[in-house]
């Protein structure tokens, strides 16, 4: 391959791609009927793929009033509110053996135009290029959301169509396999979400048919109040000046924000947001840098990590609002809330049950990491040419 590179023209993406949001459809319309037509909306969009399995659906007899916005293969679909999330940008694609969907208010379709291949159009936004250009623009303090001017803003290199298709074909390996990765990561999560329930919420855990229960609260188990179950505490500051690239993640309210060369906390570090954006709870298994938009637990208080967080997830802390302008969580209110705690023997079981879930999924991300930095590497030597495809001879993606 050549060393011999150039620097290609750039130009705004809306002037090579249609940028479509869906309509609103009434919820109460909303069926589950597996013959209906599923309806692609923010909340079943992942990294790369949509999960179907918690779609919603809309009458079939009625689809054909919505035919503007058919989803076919190849359609890229960008959610427009709360797009960021701990796993990263909620976008997708639409697969030959996907069914037939419609789009949903709220979520951007994109397809290129005649010198825009859609394959190409699809590696620019799974990038770190378009990632981004969208973290620092997204706005809304109850809901952060994007708009569909500020996605057609960003800039796109203009080549020849060949060399799209061509570059293409070789980045939609990596896109393919990081989202099966993402595919088996959301079934580890669901799966631990479910022995949690099994366990703590239908109280089947394991002995439960030995163990007397009394007003719902079985033997053995301690009346506490949440500030004794566990102590958060406000992160820390640290101007964006300040954050240097290093090995130790900085927490945000929602997400991952950067990675610092300093940390703050040992593993686990289990957060959730202070203000801005209230009920998202993350599980970092490293040592992390929490934010001052963020909650961390300080204390254990001798309880299971995976408990707590697990707890905290299915408080509906979002409904623990103190602020006017800006939600902020109500640390008085949430302490002061009464619980019942499951004995050391049971919550040492809930460790050793989730224990291996989690490290096959901390595994899997880390190979998604490794594969999404190898192909944000290859993309900008393969758009300058510092990587030549003209002499390959590959096929376009299908």
């Amino acid at each position: 391959m050549s060393d011999a590179s150039f620097a290609p023209e750039y130009a705004k993406l809306s002037e090579h791609a249609e940028i479509l949001a869906g309509p609103s459809f009434a919820s109460n319309a909303f069926t589950d009927k597996p013959d209906d037509v599923p309806l692609v909306k923010g909340e079943n969009i992942q990294q790369g793929y949509v999960d179907w399995t918690i779609a919603k659906r809309w009458p079939s007899q009625d689809a054909d009033n919505y035919k503007r916005y058919l989803l076919v293969p190849g359609d890229v679909v960008v959610a427009m509110d709360r797009p960021w999330v701990s796993a990263g940008l909620k976008w997708a694609y639409i697969k030959r053996n996907d069914p037939p969907a419609l789009l949903v208010q709220r979520v951007a379709r994109l397809r290129g135009k005649s010198a825009l291949d859609q394959g190409f159009l699809r590696c620019l936004i799974s990038s770190q290029y378009f990632s981004g250009y969208i973290q620092p623009i997204v706005t809304g303090v109850n809901v952060p959301h994007i708009s569909g001017k500020q996605i057609g803003d960003f800039k796109i290199p203009v080549l020849p169509l060949a060399t799209q298709q061509k570059i293409a074909a070789i980045l939609s390996t990596y896109d393919d396999l990081i989202a099966n990765n993402q595919r088996r990561i959301t079934l580890l999560e669901r799966m631990a979400e479910d022995i949690y329930r099994e366990w703590f919420v239908r109280l089947r855990f394991p002995g439960h048919e030995q163990v007397k229960v009394e007003k719902g609260v079985p033997q053995g188990w301690i009346q506490r109040r949440f500030g004794e179950f566990c102590v958060l505490k406000r992160g820390y500051d640290l101007p964006d000046s300040a954050i240097e690239p290093g090995p130790y993640p900085v927490i945000a309210s929602t997400s991952i924000k950067a990675h610092h060369k300093f940390f703050k906390t040992l593993p686990p570090v289990i957060t959730t947001g202070r203000s801005g954006s209230l009920g998202d709870v993350l599980y970092v298994n490293a040592k992390a840098w929490p934010l001052n938009t963020a909650l961390y637990v300080k204390d254990l208080c001798g309880n299971s990590p995976f408990l707590i967080f697990y707890t905290l997830k299915s408080m509906g802390l979002e409904n623990f609002n103190a602020g006017a302008g800006v939600p902020s969580l109500n640390r008085n209110h949430l302490n002061g809330i009464s619980m019942v705690v499951p004995p050391p023997a049971i919550q040492t079981a809930f460790d050793a049950k989730l224990s291996p879930i989690f490290k096959l999924k901390e595994r899997l991300e880390k190979q998604a990491e490794l594969l999404k930095a190898t192909r944000d590497a290859l993309l900008p030597r393969l758009i300058s040419g510092k990587l030549a495809v003209d002499g390959l001879d590959i096929k376009p993606v299908p």
